[in-house]
């Protein structure tokens, strides 16, 4: 009859790799005239770049072989290694590219390979790619994959033109998760995960025609990944679409939003920028108000101190509007929750949005202002900083729940909650979250620029030791054998 009992499943490890080209946000500012007081609120202190000789799947590599060394992780007993990404460079392969690269490191150090009996999927939604292949994952351990051990790695580059509002959000880095049964990190409750999705349109997209119209990206010298957005709009999205995900959450663990808000250890959310989860929060915690009638109260009290008419907020908060409609009908510009946004403002600059809300978000969120945008691994690497800065403080996390909250643009959401089991501790002590950022090496604007352009960058050498790079690019175009852009990497110990 088969084993019937529930499964306790989730995050045993964590690993972080970041590239070592970094570009300072003050200094950024100085280049550009931006104000660097508002950067460093709104945005964070710094990002990282991929150098030339690296590539998506060279960090996911970087962080999958440090995740199975400092856990010591015995590779034939992983059956699962999945990709979640929004930067992949081979409509084809995807995840057996990174396992070829462990495979043939792990060679070179006398260890076994991964499993040969392992799947190796690549997710892809935007953001949300991450989350996705770590509930496939997950779903493999409680069917197939009993007894056995899965990784997830989430590795992106996010690339803006020079010159767009997007500029200074930029980033590269990849964290990668070992998943098992009987975790020794923390449990994730995927059974009662919340699910949104509807589609948007023109929120955030890489569509490959842009490539082809006239007018795009033309100071760029090479192939460039840069996204198609819309600001204000793409914004709305990622709190509607949070709002809805927690909302099918708390109704599958029966709990009321403000109850909930106050008993959470914390939450951890999906952040393009620093300033983005903050605003996310917010509302998260005043459209729970509006979900039951005890809470009203609270709700009208805040909405008169902001000056807002409470009719319309409610109203605003209870309504489901259809966004993309908005789009085709022309209005691109403006807010879809004009009243509400203006409570979720004011609501930040209160002693109760410090006590409640913004106490829930500081683990790790200091340690995430020198990281950039990390696309799908934003959320696992704020996780990561979150426990290890945990360790270091000498907090107790045992038994203590926090949500976690993915988003990716288009656009879809999933929130979930996470335990933190006992023994935590020591997985937390090899996640090596601030040793992945002390290989750093600041730019000049010239570096950056000519980086950023795809233009020669002369003069940049540094200790690549330990890490894969990208060898050679394959160029044989014959009839029986072609390899035509095809990255050849190399491991160097």
């Amino acid at each position: 009859m088969g084993d019937a009992r529930p499964v306790v499943i989730g995050v045993s490890g964590m690993s972080l790799y970041v590239p070592a080209l970094c570009v300072d946000l003050s200094k950024w500012c100085e280049w550009t005239g931006e104000s660097w007081s508002k950067i460093e609120s709104v945005v964070g202190r710094s990002f990282r770049m991929l150098d030339r000789h690296e590539s998506i799947y060279t960090m996911a590599a970087n962080s999958v072989l440090r995740l199975v060394l400092a856990y010591d992780i015995d590779p034939r007993r992983i059956g699962f290694l999945g990709f979640g990404t929004e930067s992949s460079t081979d409509n084809s392969a995807g995840a057996i590219i990174i396992k070829g690269m462990v495979d043939r490191a792990l060679d070179g150090m006398g260890r076994p390979r991964l499993s040969r009996n392992c799947e190796v999927p690549e997710f892809k939604h935007a953001c949300l790619g991450g989350v996705y292949a770590l509930k496939a994952a997950l779903r493999w351990l409680a069917l197939d994959g009993r007894g056995r051990q899965a990784i997830v790695v989430c590795g992106d580059r996010a690339e803006y033109e020079r010159g767009t509002s997007g500029e200074p959000t930029q980033g590269a880095g990849a964290v990668a998760q070992l998943l098992e049964e009987n975790p020794r990190l923390f449990s994730i409750d995927f059974l009662r995960a919340g699910s949104a999705s509807d589609y948007r349109g023109a929120d955030f997209r890489k569509p490959t025609s842009r490539y082809f119209m006239e007018g795009y990206a033309q100071t760029v010298a090479g192939p460039h990944d840069f996204p198609v957005f819309s600001g204000k709009y793409s914004t709305n999205c990622y709190i509607d679409q949070c709002i809805h995900a927690v909302d099918d959450m708390l109704r599958k663990i029966r709990a009321e939003p403000r109850t909930f808000y106050h008993e959470v250890a914390g939450a951890f959310f999906h952040r393009p920028y620093n300033r983005m989860p903050v605003n996310a929060m917010a509302s998260l915690y005043l459209w729970g108000l509006s979900r039951l009638e005890d809470h009203l109260p609270e709700l009208e009290s805040i909405c008169r101190e902001a000056g807002a008419v409470y009719g319309r907020v409610l109203a605003e908060m209870r309504s489901s509007p259809d966004m993309f409609q908005g789009v085709l009908a022309g209005q691109t510009d403006g807010e879809v929750y004009p009243e509400s946004m203006k409570v979720v403002k004011y609501f930040r600059t209160t002693p109760k949005f410090e006590e409640v809300v913004a106490s829930k978000m500081t683990l790790g969120a200091d340690l995430m202002m020198d990281l950039g945008n990390l696309y799908t691994a934003s959320l696992p690497a704020w996780i990561a900083a979150g426990f290890e800065e945990a360790l270091e403080k000498g907090n107790e996390l045992a038994g203590k729940e926090f949500v976690t909250i993915g988003y990716g643009s288009g656009d879809a959401s999933e929130a979930m909650p996470i335990r933190m089991v006992d023994g935590w501790r020591a997985a937390a002590a090899r996640i090596g979250f601030k040793k992945a950022l002390e290989r750093r090496i600041d730019l000049a604007r010239e570096q950056y620029e000519a980086l950023h352009d795809r233009r020669e960058l002369p003069g940049l050498e540094y200790d690549r030791s330990g890490l894969f790079v990208v060898e050679r690019i394959g160029q044989e175009h014959s009839r029986d054998f072609q390899d035509v852009g095809v990255e050849y990497y190399r491991y160097v110990p």
